[in-house]
């Protein structure tokens, strides 16, 4: 693990994460429907949103393909959300390419196999505490929480802190 990860978080303009294991436990529903069920942590929502609010660019970069995964992005404010995405690495170098962002200002949240190569490309690679140990090997940053229990939030409040963008006036409202 890098010492100086909050030295690179000064930089971070753009976040990029995976969503099972990221933003839920991991553990997914099957509901007789068909359709998967999964549970998000609220406070990693109010994080997102807020960091949304304050300029960052966010992007959901994820295997599945559940509509409500994208809905509750949506309404999060985040607008780039790519479903589906059996080649992560592709998907990261076209939203960069399409966007002008640099890969040094990325963080790219990720916690298993699928997430290492792109997580490889990114600025600097974070995890859940509970990712796969090929994830953690390659992180700067191994958040104490797992994945669905406030791991996002962790590492987008800790970049606001970082750059003085954390509770000021606007971070009161949802």
């Amino acid at each position: 693990m890098t010492e100086n990860y909050k030295t690179t978080l000064k930089n971070i303009t753009t976040f990029c994460f995976d969503v099972d294991g990221v933003f839920t436990d991991g553990i997914v529903v099957l509901h007789p429907s068909g359709e998967q069920m999964r549970t998000a942590n609220v406070r990693d929502g109010y994080a997102v949103q807020l960091a949304v609010k304050k300029g960052y660019r966010i992007a959901i970069i994820t295997g599945g393909r559940s509509e409500s995964v994208k809905t509750r992005f949506e309404g999060l404010g985040v607008k780039d959300v790519f479903l589906g995405s059996s080649n992560k690495v592709q998907v990261f170098n076209d939203f960069l390419h399409q966007n002008g962002i640099n890969k040094s200002e990325v963080c790219y949240m990720g916690d298993d196999i699928p997430d290492l190569r792109v997580m490889q490309e990114a600025g600097l690679a974070v995890c859940p505490n509970d990712a796969a140990s090929e994830i953690k090997d390659i992180c700067a940053y191994v958040s104490p929480f797992a994945g669905g229990r406030g791991c996002v939030r962790d590492i987008l409040e800790q970049t606001m802190k970082v750059q003085g963008k954390w509770l000021d006036d606007d971070s009161h409202e949802w």
